[in-house]
């Protein structure tokens, strides 16, 4: 747990949040690990074959969980431990280039990347433009060759994966969602992932992250660990992604979940 959430300015940023005039404070947030212990951590985690889940939201967390990153790689060589940050709500352009390098995941919670109530309320207006529009890097992580794995980070947010892929695919909430009449315009739109990246990220992503290199494709020797759903999300209107309903779930084969 590298840091906190931006919205009470815990997150650890680069630069000092903003203050309601639009002045910069002196708050950066909160580097939760100091970053010398955590590289140190991270050396020795990664040797003795632990895996590594860094919550790092803000810029400066995600910098830090990095440089820890790239001192166990200096140590230890790539092991073969799949190391994943999670969140990813800002990210530094010059950053987006380390994580394949690093074989670091990009562990990543698409619904939170569009204009809803706590993005422009207490999120945008403390971050400012430029910095505001660094955030969920999804395109630009997946165009440098990153492994991303998507969840939804229940029970903050929805745990339904149609609702996540419907906002990496679109950048939006669905008004009905939100309780208004017209959805919002689409947050940072060139950041959107395509349905088939999206889906892969919830399903072999997932699977790689967590060393299950027997599931997350449909494909002959690979477990049948299925999803059913209701309709086809190619053939569907993107802005209707979040109605697709999973009507069976099959784990080995053997069908564990039914919707009548």
């Amino acid at each position: 747990m590298q840091d906190g959430v931006v919205e009470n300015f815990s997150a650890a940023m680069l630069e000092p949040y903003l203050d309601p005039c639009g002045c910069p404070g002196d708050n950066r947030g909160l580097s939760m690990v100091e970053p010398a212990l955590l590289r140190e951590a991270a050396v020795r985690l990664d040797a003795e074959g632990f895996q590594i889940h860094f919550h790092a939201l803000g810029d400066r967390a995600v910098r830090e969980a990095l440089d820890s990153l790239e001192a166990a790689v200096a140590a230890n060589g790539h092991t073969g431990n799949r190391h994943h940050l999670a969140h990813l709500q800002v990210v530094h352009r010059d950053d987006i280039a380390r994580f394949r390098p690093l074989r670091a995941t990009a562990n990543i919670q698409p619904l939170w990347a569009a204009h809803e109530p706590a993005m422009d309320d207490l999120t945008l207006p403390f971050l400012g433009k430029v910095r505001g529009a660094l955030q969920y890097p999804f395109g630009a992580l997946h165009a440098a060759g990153v492994t991303l794995a998507a969840g939804s980070d229940w029970f903050v947010s929805s745990p339904d994966p149609m609702h996540g892929i419907h906002v990496a695919v679109n950048r939006q909430v669905w008004p009905e969602e939100l309780g208004e009449p017209e959805p919002r315009p689409p947050f940072l739109p060139h950041q959107r992932l395509t349905l088939t990246d999206a889906l892969a990220a919830y399903t072999a992503g997932s699977a790689w992250v967590n060393h299950q290199d027997e599931a997350g494709v449909l494909a002959p020797g690979r477990l049948a660990d299925i999803a059913v759903l209701d309709q086809d999300p190619f053939a569907v209107d993107p802005g209707e992604l979040h109605a697709v309903r999973c009507v069976r779930t099959y784990v080995g084969g053997v069908r564990v979940h039914t919707v009548d």
